[in-house]
């Protein structure tokens, strides 16, 4: 870790400030001397001492006093837009003619660089930003305890994980773990100037979820098989946009097929530490499905 640099006249503007990733950054950047400046559409975290900004993608008209004096940025899309390229590349444009010198993007692990949507946008950081970091993290284990997730509520109201998934494994990562590597990123002197693909310490299939939640929470969890169409219709019906739930069911997809089924040393590399196991992870969550 070199962060040797005087940090606190470097700004870090850190987006999606009260989400899992967020949050969490911009809390360790405050502790390392940064001076934060979270923006999210709500308003201030309650655990914040940072600066805040009400911030909105969509509302150019806010932009500039949003990026004014910032040195380094934190950027989560907007949720569930098909491309949200069409809103953070001028975004990303305005930054850097205003001083921006390091973007670290939250992406994916199942979009590549280059593709459409966010891999568009990860393209942009290496060929327009002088310093930039790309986050492609595995699926996140919150979306086990997350309620407003779809998965999270059928398993906490039903016991059952609804995927196409088949016996596609995933290398499920805490989003802390991914946090840790972001903070890094940003903070670090050198800049990483690539992308980290970032898992837990094991590929998991939803059916080994399914059975540490069983154990964990002392009640059947079970996991259902269902084709491209039922899932669809699952997470619309749970109020996920039709478009976004087809573009999901395609991710899904390609798990079957094995596409998220490896592991990576990105964690303890970057970090220098192990990432959290999903068993740990569910049993400090275990109140969650009781």
């Amino acid at each position: 870790m070199n962060t040797s640099r005087k940090t606190d006249s470097l700004r870090v503007l850190v987006t999606g400030a009260t989400g899992n990733t967020g949050r969490h950054i911009a809390s360790r950047l405050a502790e390392l001397g940064f001076t934060v400046r979270s923006a999210a559409r709500e308003s201030r975290p309650a655990d914040s001492t940072a600066e805040h900004v009400r911030f909105d993608w969509a509302d150019t008209s806010s932009h500039e006093a949003v990026l004014a004096g910032v040195d380094r940025m934190y950027l989560i899309a907007p949720p569930a837009v098909d491309d949200p390229s069409v809103l953070m590349l001028p975004f990303i444009d305005r930054a850097v003619e205003l001083g921006v010198r390091r973007v670290v993007l939250l992406s994916s692990s199942a979009i590549p660089e280059g593709s459409p949507g966010l891999g568009t946008v990860h393209r942009a950081l290496r060929e327009r930003v002088p310093e930039w970091a790309v986050l492609q993290p595995s699926w996140f284990m919150q979306n086990f305890v997350n309620e407003r997730h779809h998965q999270g509520a059928s398993l906490k109201r039903e016991g059952l994980l609804v995927t196409a998934t088949g016996d596609g494994r995933v290398g499920f990562v805490d989003a802390r773990d991914i946090a840790e590597v972001g903070v890094r990123a940003l903070a670090d002197e050198k800049s990483h100037d690539t992308a980290h693909v970032i898992t837990g310490p094991q590929a998991l299939s939803y059916d080994d979820i399914a059975a540490v939640l069983s154990e964990v929470a002392r009640r059947p969890m079970r996991h259902v098989k269902v084709g491209s169409d039922e899932i669809v219709r699952h997470m619309a019906d749970s109020g996920i946009p039709e478009r976004y739930a087809v573009l999901l069911a395609q991710l899904e997809e390609s798990i079957r097929q094995g596409s998220e089924a490896r592991v990576t040393q990105t964690v303890l590399r970057v970090t220098g530490r192990e990432p959290r196991p999903f068993e740990a992870f569910a049993r400090a969550h275990s109140s969650f499905w009781k």
